[in-house]
C-alpha cells in the first residue's frame, strides 16, 4: 500500500494510495493490466504506474484507469521538491474523471531541523466538486529539546480518488514542545522527558470541531524500558448522531471529557517486548477504562516470532455501556533471509468480525519478489458456524529491471 506525497498520518491526506487499485467499494476486482516504471536520473526520482481495473457485473463496477506520474529533485544536502498528479478515467460513485494534482518541498537544515509544506488540488470533470489542500509542519527534533508545529488546511470539496482523506473542511493548528534532559551520571536512568501539546481543529466556517490539550511525564531507564504518565483534556463537537457501538448512539452536541495514562513500555532489546498501557477517565456523557497491550513481540526462536495486540475498553455512558475487544497477532516464519510467511489474525468484538491476513514473500532477486496472499474474513456473531464474509486468494509478481 504505498502511497504519495502528503501522507503523513493522522488527518494529513494523501494523494496517492496503492490500494485504491483494483477494489470498488472495498472488494475487489480484476485487473485486466497495466505497468510502473521507477528510478533515477542525476538528482531526479522518477515514477510512472498506468493500471487499468476491469469490470464486474456482480459489483456494478466499471472499467477504470488509473494513471499516476511523479518527479522529485534532491536538491541542497538533504532537500527536495517534487511534483505528483494522479488522474482515475471514472469515479467510483457518479460519473467523470477525477483528477489530483500538486507540489511539495522537504528541507533538512543542519542536523535536527526539518521543514516540510505541500500545496495539492482535485477536480471533477462534469461536476462543480473542487478543492485543495495545503500543509506547512516545522520540525526541530533535538535530544534535549524539540518543538513541532503544523498547520494543515483541507477544503469541503477536496477528493483525490487515487489517494485517501480521513477528513475533509477543516482547518488544523498544532503546537508541541518538549524538554528531555539526561542526568549526568545515573546507573538506573538516562534520559527523562517532559512534552506538551494542543490541537485545536475547527471547519472552514470557523467552528471549533475538536481541541486537545496534553502533557507527558516519561523516563527512559539505562535498559531502553520506559514508563511514562499522561494527561488529556479534549473537546470534541458531534455535527450528527454518532453511533458509537452497536444500540448506543451519542446525540449531536459538543463533550469535554480528560483521562489520564500509565505506560510501560520493555525494550526491544529483550525476548518479550511491547507497551502495556491504562487509561481512567471521562469519555462524552461518560467513563471509560482502557487495558492495552501494543508494539508487542515475542521472539520465540530466532525465525518464528509473534507479534500480539490487545484492546479492551470498558464504557459507561447514560445512552448505554458496552465492552469493545480488539484481540490479535501477527505470527511471521523466516525460512531465508530472503522468505518469509507471515500472518495476521484479528477478531473485533464490536464488528463481530474475525479476519486473517496471510502472505508469503520471496525476493527471488534483489528487487525482484513474488507475494502470494490470502485474505478471509467471518461473521462470528453467527456462534455455531461463523458465516464467510469475503475471502480472497492473490499472486503478485515483479521484475526489476534495471538499465
Amino acid at each position: 500500500g504505498g502511497g504519495g506525497f502528503g501522507g503523513g498520518g493522522g488527518d494529513t491526506p494523501t494523494l496517492f494510495y496503492s490500494r485504491r487499485i483494483g477494489l470498488f467499494q472495498g472488494r475487489t476486482v480484476p485487473i485486466a493490466g497495466g505497468g510502473r516504471l521507477t528510478g533515477r536520473v542525476g538528482r531526479y526520482s522518477l515514477g510512472f504506474i498506468n493500471i487499468h481495473s476491469d469490470e464486474s457485473a456482480t459489483l456494478g463496477a466499471r472499467g477504470t484507469n488509473f494513471t499516476v506520474a511523479r518527479v522529485r529533485r534532491d536538491i541542497l544536502r538533504r532537500s527536495s521538491i517534487g511534483v505528483l498528479a494522479t488522474r482515475r478515467s471514472l469515479r467510483e460513485q457518479g460519473v467523470g474523471a477525477n483528477d489530483a494534482y500538486g507540489v511539495d518541498a522537504t528541507f533538512g537544515f543542519f542536523d535536527d531541523l526539518t521543514i516540510n509544506a505541500y500545496w495539492a488540488g482535485t477536480r471533477t470533470n462534469g461536476s462543480t466538486a473542487e478543492g485543495s489542500s495545503y500543509r506547512g509542519q516545522f520540525d526541530y527534533a533535538g535530544d534535549r529539546y524539540g518543538l513541532q508545529l503544523e498547520r494543515l488546511v483541507i477544503d469541503r470539496g477536496f477528493n483525490p480518488e487515487v489517494g485517501f482523506v480521513r477528513r475533509t473542511d477543516m482547518e488544523k493548528n498544532f503546537a508541541q514542545a518538549r524538554f528531555s534532559p539526561r542526568p549526568a551520571n545515573s546507573r538506573i536512568v538516562r534520559k527523562y522527558s517532559g512534552i506538551g501539546g494542543i490541537t485545536y481543529i475547527q471547519n472552514t466556517d470557523g467552528r471549533l470541531e475538536s481541541r486537545d490539550l496534553d502533557g507527558e511525564f516519561g523516563i527512559e531507564f539505562q535498559n531502553s524500558d520506559r514508563v511514562a504518565l499522561s494527561y488529556n483534556h479534549q473537546y470534541e463537537f458531534l455535527p450528527v448522531p454518532f453511533r458509537i457501538a452497536p444500540g448506543v448512539t451519542l446525540p449531536v452536541g459538543g463533550y469535554t471529557f480528560a483521562f489520564a495514562r500509565g505506560s510501560y513500555t520493555f525494550g526491544t532489546h529483550r525476548r518479550m517486548s511491547g507497551g502495556v498501557a491504562v487509561e481512567q477517565g471521562s469519555f462524552y456523557s461518560g467513563d471509560r477504562t482502557a487495558v492495552s497491550v501494543s508494539a508487542g513481540r515475542v521472539e520465540v526462536t530466532p525465525r518464528f516470532s509473534l507479534q500480539p495486540t490487545v484492546s479492551i475498553n470498558r464504557v459507561t455512558l447514560p445512552e448505554g455501556d458496552f465492552t469493545t475487544r480488539l484481540l490479535g497477532s501477527r505470527i511471521t516464519y523466516t525460512m531465508t533471509p530472503l522468505m518469509f510467511v507471515s500472518a495476521l489474525v484479528q477478531h473485533n468484538s464490536t464488528a463481530g468480525a474475525l479476519a486473517a491476513n496471510v502472505r508469503l514473500r520471496w525476493e527471488y532477486q534483489p528487487g525482484s519478489e513474488l507475494f502470494v496472499v490470502y485474505n478471509e474474513q467471518r461473521d462470528t456473531r453467527e456462534i455455531i458456524s461463523p458465516s464467510l464474509v469475503n475471502r480472497a486468494f492473490v499472486a503478485k509478481i515483479n521484475r526489476l529491471l534495471r538499465f
